[in-house]
């Protein structure tokens, strides 16, 4: 398995490389769009990124966990977690 990250300026360099827009423009095009996607998250809005897949906020309740190390019973708070959730088209390509 690879241990290659890509980050942002790599992203906007694709997209310098592809759209042809100068490089500022690509890393202000990116940026917006990040901004958003985070904006739509904030709100509980679902993403949906054809051919890719979709992002959607989803609310957790409360529940007891257990420390691994002493076995004592500790409250797990009701908090919101990222989920993403694959296309089709996008698990064959990764499985091609």
């Amino acid at each position: 398995m690879s241990e290659t990250t890509i980050t942002r300026a790599d992203l906007a360099e694709a997209v310098y490389q592809e759209v042809g827009l100068s490089r500022n423009e690509s890393a202000q095009l990116l940026e917006t769009v990040l901004d958003e996607i985070s904006s739509a998250l904030i709100k509980d809005e679902v993403v949906k990124i054809s051919s890719f897949g979709s992002f959607s906020v989803r609310q957790k309740g409360q529940r007891i966990g257990r420390n691994p190390k002493t076995g004592e019973e500790v409250p797990i708070l009701p908090r919101k977690v990222l989920v993403f959730r694959p296309s089709q088209v996008l698990k064959a390509r990764i499985n091609a």
